[in-house]
């Protein structure tokens, strides 16, 4: 029969399988975890539950809050500006400043944010430079991940870590800890970067007759995102000739055309709305709408229409009622392996997806094919909703808006007033006057009274599904140590290291960790304890902590 501890071994398998296969939510994955330690009495419903009250987890938290505040007050976005004017044309010199940005920001706000807000800097940069996008967009994201290694709080297994030690009876990590070990890395991944990396990375520098060309295509046109996605033929405008006896949305029901717009024409100037279901009709007004010359036979059939033609000019008067975002789909996003259609997308996020590109290339059927990692999205709505697109969820990473929108900070007038904060919250973190925790929280709490973001959206801001899959973890921690297999794993390890150098149970110990699934290795209090660390180096005579803790 299968003891305790063995089953928690099956369990940690299983567990890291569903999550390397990718076909099970990490969420999810961790639910399951809990309902598994608690319905085979490895531990009670109190200990399995544990994880979602835990100081690490409100930490996390709080630090999702503060980093949101420091990207909607604009701090984030001026980072990648000044690299942008800094680094001029010189690849060398916007590497280094790029990795170093990156890295700067990763130190204080999440590694996936950092990246979400780069990938349009850099974008820029290319096109302004004419360097091949992958040049600086893998230097970026390496220096992303590395950011984790320079504070204390800049990634959950620091701080699961520095729980731990404080559980175990030691000192906990201080906020600097980290930083000198993550400091010689760092300048390590830039001499790599600059020495060999660009060497191994496709594509060399265009030269500078390109960059016009460049430049130009990255500040784009709303007609110029419509032809990237080959969809300049599928923009539409119809005229109103009499009032229609049929609603807009009963005519395209089982259609995929979707009515963006109305333009009512005055004294002076044409006025356009967003339109939505319902919205009065009268002679003369203008409908923008996308969709397929077949799909629109529908109206020009209707004698109460007038089919005008495709949109082939320029749509300035469309221009405040309707919007458009290249989008990217994010490796975490719940409608991957979903069509547009089965997602309900409209309803869903309240915009429109009008085109879908994968490796560059068209979809035929963008609103029938299932959608998968990588993929790039077209979307179209109320220039309001697709503000609040943003706001509202993180399955998706913003790639590019047209140059009549360029993205402006959404609070800059909190600019100074959420660096005070930030600075605050570091202060207060070294000093120890307060425990870590405490700083965050403080930090979250006064970002929201100095209306730097608001409650709803500090709230909108965090990852609930990484906040879950973090707490469902960690009592994996207390499993092993409870049913005796973190003693087994310690017995296994000595055996194999024998009368070896510490530095083998050193090496051990990372190719374990190393070797996990990351999902499991974020929740790095389950290994620690796993390998019941502090008796295994009191055996070997290693030190628990660094010789100098800041």
């Amino acid at each position: 029969m299968m003891g305790d501890a063995e089953f928690v071994f099956v369990l940690i398998a299983v567990a890291g399988g569903m999550m390397a296969s990718n076909r099970v939510r990490y969420d999810l994955v961790a639910l399951i975890v809990v309902i598994a330690l608690i319905v085979s009495g490895v531990l009670t419903s109190d200990e399995a539950l544990s994880g979602f009250g835990s100081p690490v987890v409100i930490m996390v938290v709080g630090l999702l809050i503060v980093g949101e505040m420091l990207e909607r007050t604009g701090i984030a976005h001026t980072i990648g500006n000044l690299i942008l004017g800094y680094g001029g044309r010189s690849e060398t010199r916007l590497t280094i400043l790029l990795i170093l940005g990156a890295a700067l920001l990763g130190s204080v706000m999440s590694s996936t944010a950092v990246v979400a807000i780069f990938i349009p800097v850099i974008l820029r940069i290319a096109a302004d430079t004419g360097l091949q996008q992958s040049r600086l967009l893998l230097p970026m994201s390496y220096a992303a991940l590395i950011s984790g290694m320079l504070t204390l709080i800049a990634t959950p297994p620091n701080l699961v870590v520095s729980d731990s030690l404080q559980e175990a009876g030691y000192e906990a990590l201080g906020f600097f800890s980290f930083f000198p070990i993550g400091l010689v890395v760092l300048m390590s991944t830039i001499i790599y970067f600059l020495a060999f990396g660009r060497k191994l990375l496709t594509g060399f520098a265009h030269d500078a007759s390109e960059q016009t060309m460049g430049r130009a295509k990255n500040r784009q046109s709303t007609l110029q995102f419509l032809d990237d996605y080959a969809l300049l033929d599928q923009f539409h405008l119809v005229e109103v000739v009499s009032k229609p006896r049929a609603d807009l949305e009963a005519i395209f029901h089982d259609s995929e055309a979707r009515v963006l717009a109305r333009s009512r024409p005055s004294n002076q100037h044409s006025q356009s709305d967003a339109f939505v279901p319902g919205m009065e009709l009268l002679p003369g007004d203008q409908l923008l709408i996308s969709g397929t010359r077949d799909e629109l036979g529908k109206v020009s059939e209707l004698s109460s229409f007038k089919y005008l033609g495709a949109v082939t000019e320029a749509t300035g008067q469309w221009r405040e009622s309707v919007g458009v975002a290249d989008i990217l789909v994010h490796p975490e996003a719940a409608i991957l392996g979903k069509s547009v259609k089965e997602y309900a997308f409209r309803d869903t996020y309240g915009v429109d997806v009008i085109g879908v590109l994968r490796g560059g290339e068209t979809l035929a059927d963008p609103f029938g094919t299932s959608l998968k990692i990588g993929d790039c999205l077209l979307i179209a709505g109320p220039t309001e909703e697709i503000d609040a697109f943003f706001d509202r969820n993180h399955d998706f990473v913003l790639l590019r808006v047209p140059k009549e929108r360029e993205e402006r900070p959404l609070v800059p007038n909190k600019f100074l007033t959420s660096l005070l904060i930030l600075a605050g919250m570091v202060a207060l973190s070294v000093s120890g006057v307060v425990p870590v925790v405490v700083a965050v929280i403080l930090a979250a709490v006064a970002a929201v009274l100095c209306r730097t973001i608001s409650a709803d959206r500090a709230y909108r801001s965090i990852h609930w599904s990484s906040i879950v899959l973090v707490a469902g973890m960690l009592p994996l921690a207390d499993a092993l140590q409870k049913t005796g297999g973190a003693d087994m794993v310690v017995e296994a390890l000595l055996e194999i290291a024998g009368d070896g150098p510490p530095q083998m149970m050193m090496a051990m110990l990372f190719a374990v960790t190393a070797g996990l699934p990351r999902p499991v290795g974020a929740t790095i209090k389950a290994c620690g304890k796993t390998l019941d660390m502090t008796n295994g180096f009191r055996l070997l005579g290693l030190p628990i902590l660094p010789r100098t803790n800041p």
